[in-house]
């Protein structure tokens, strides 16, 4: 499948990526109804199979559920995918109420529970999910930045 580059960067993608969220399960407020985690694992590989070279995820899809979901799936295909997940929506505690942050503390723990869910010890290409709360919207990218130039 042919790739296009993205912006200024040196990825490359393929035209169309699997998106994740309706792999974050039925257990959340913007939940999509129950999947079996067997055949979103073998959606990613079918997709990764036809050609497709990236996976949009995001630490709020199921609470962190499609990110692990997406870390099983990859973990001996790692080599043939670009990862992209997103940061800027949190949830705290057993209520698992959604909240908003891009403080430069959370943008940082985001990122490192995120490469756990995901197993993998660089994230491709990490975005901020909604440019929200307004007045934090500077300090979560500079915390974006930082990550990048901390590779």
């Amino acid at each position: 499948m042919k790739t296009r580059k993205l912006g200024y960067s040196d990825l490359h993608l393929t035209p169309i990526g699997l998106g994740t969220w309706a792999m974050g399960g039925g257990d959340w407020k913007f939940g999509w109804g129950d999947q079996d985690d067997a055949a979103s694992i073998a959606s990613v590989h079918q997709a990764l199979d036809a050609g497709v070279n990236w996976i949009d995820t995001a630490a709020i899809y199921g609470h962190g559920h499609a990110e692990r979901v997406v870390g099983k799936a990859i973990q001996d295909r790692r080599d043939d995918v670009l990862i992209a997940t997103k940061c800027g929506r949190v949830w705290e505690g057993e209520s698992r109420e959604i909240g908003k942050s891009l403080r430069r503390e959370s943008v940082h723990r985001e990122v490192d529970v995120s490469l756990q869910r995901l197993g993998i010890d660089c994230i491709d290409l990490y975005q901020i999910h909604w440019p929200e709360p307004d007045e934090e919207i500077e300090e979560g990218w500079g915390a974006v930045a930082e990550l990048v130039e901390s590779g």
